[in-house]
């Protein structure tokens, strides 16, 4: 009989929205690792399907799609004593407004993304309005008007999430491995302060995800290994990326923000079809699709020294993320034909044969050159550890995992994002849920074997330019 560490009590309902794959991966790490009332536990999703799953759990579903009209009355019910945790995991709710709400109440709060209102992505014709920067300064300006306060935690997934805090342990390795002794960081200035003095150009969010399954992909469905909805959605915003200060080239299709932090720049084209330069372990050097992820703006964001458009220094910081065969195949798909699939399809536990996903952050242009640092977790593993979910799944319900118990223990930090919290204590709490944590260092720079056949706009001079990373 396994026995699993005791992050303590949840006092007042534990209230989950969203269902879906990682919701369903979620729920098992919440009762295992928390003391609560079952009879005040509720999840909201409109799908019909949980309703087995639950009930033989003897948790309660509430059949319903939480709406801007609807979500203060069926949230203001299920937290009667404004207290308790709400826990995100859906798509197409406002996460800044149940957000407001829910520190309104006194409840602790967790999310994985900035989420809109349902249509937002699609009906918003100004492509600045659509980008992750925009969505998350609406938030980082409810803090900066609300401070302190009931804590949510914002973005607390595995990207954006847990990826913010192996920047920081590859940046305390990077720096051991340099020789250089450094009291830890506790401030932001600090930890910036530190990667600057690393010579730190930037980070890449790399990922390969290699799970398959025996049964092939049919023409007119959408295979991923988690939500087809997340990813669409995120896959047809803008590109875009931190951008660093050692970038002397800007895209010709880029366009740089006159509000907030301007520690971002956002391309005219989807990401889930620009294509980027990138290593992992296994694979080594890859291609990734530059989609847009939040950790792409608060990383850079949270390294700058300095402030506005032209500081002292800043990382150029983005995802590069090769997803598994079968997603790739429904992208090509879908932008070839210019039409959403309207069957969606997500690889469980049960039907991946072999793979892994090794997930985790290259930090480059130092005097190493780059260091890989990430989870190596596998479907094998990943079956020995947790039930109803993926490797991608546990990645990203294990970080829930870790973020909740971090609210749980600072009841009071008002709005967060990852890059703010305690990385020793964080991933304290998820390792054992991420198989192998490993460092690989690497000499390949996105100059290494390029064609030379065919003409390319390359600099020479820094091979880790951005003119260098995008595939032309």
């Amino acid at each position: 009989m396994t026995s699993y560490a005791n992050y303590g009590h949840i006092d007042g309902a534990v209230v989950m929205i969203g269902f879906g794959s990682i919701g369903r991966g979620t729920l098992p790490l919440i009762e295992r690792h928390f003391d609560f009332d079952l009879r005040k536990m509720a999840v909201i999703d409109p799908d019909p399907s949980a309703q087995t799953f639950l009930k033989q759990r003897g948790i309660r579903h509430i059949q319903t799609a939480i709406t801007k009209e609807s979500y203060r009355d069926v949230l203001g019910e299920l937290f009667p004593e404004g207290k308790g945790f709400c826990v995100n995991l859906s798509v197409d709710t406002s996460s800044l407004d149940i957000m407001k709400f829910c520190r309104e109440l006194g409840v602790l709060y967790i999310d994985t993304v900035v989420e809109p209102w349902a249509g937002y992505y699609f009906d918003t014709p100004d492509n600045a309005a659509r980008t992750n920067y925009a969505l998350r300064q609406k938030v980082r300006d409810e803090k900066m008007r609300h401070p302190g306060g009931t804590t949510a935690v914002s973005c607390c997934g595995a990207n954006p999430g847990m990826v913010s805090w192996f920047v920081k342990e590859a940046l305390e390795i990077l720096a051991n491995d340099l020789g250089l002794v450094v009291p830890t960081p506790n401030t932001k200035e600090d930890w910036a302060s530190l990667m600057q003095s690393l010579g730190v150009k930037g980070v890449h969010i790399a990922e390969r995800d290699t799970q398959k399954s025996t049964r092939h992909k049919k023409i007119g469905t959408f295979v991923n290994t988690w939500s087809v909805e997340g990813f669409i959605a995120e896959g047809f915003q803008p590109a875009e990326l931190g951008w660093g200060t050692h970038e002397s080239w800007l895209p010709e299709d880029a366009h740089t923000h006159d509000t907030g932090c301007q520690a971002a720049i956002w391309i005219e084209r989807p990401g889930a079809i620009t294509r980027v330069h990138s290593w992992c372990p296994t694979p080594g050097p890859q291609y990734g699709f530059l989609v847009t992820h939040n950790e792409a703006i608060s990383i850079s964001d949270y390294y700058t020294v300095g402030q506005g458009a032209s500081p002292d220094y800043r990382p150029t910081c983005h995802y590069a993320y090769h997803p598994c065969d079968d997603a790739v195949l429904s992208l090509h798909e879908t932008f070839g034909s210019g039409i959403i699939q309207s069957k969606h399809h997500i690889l469980d536990e049960n039907e991946i044969t072999e793979g892994i996903d090794e997930l985790g952050v290259l930090l480059y242009g130092h005097n190493k050159n780059a260091i890989w640092y990430g989870s190596r977790l596998s479907i094998e593993e990943t079956r020995d550890l947790a039930p109803f979910q993926n490797a991608t799944g546990l990645q990203v319900s294990s970080a829930v995992l870790a973020g909740m118990v971090w609210a749980l223990e600072n009841p009071t930090a008002g709005i967060v994002e990852t890059d703010e919290m305690d990385h020793h204590r964080c991933l304290e709490i998820q390792r054992p849920y991420l198989g192998p944590l490993e460092a690989h260092y690497t000499d390949w720079t996105p100059l290494t074997n390029r064609w030379t056949q065919f003409a390319e706009d390359i600099d020479e001079s820094d091979p880790w330019s951005f003119k260098n990373v995008l595939a032309s």
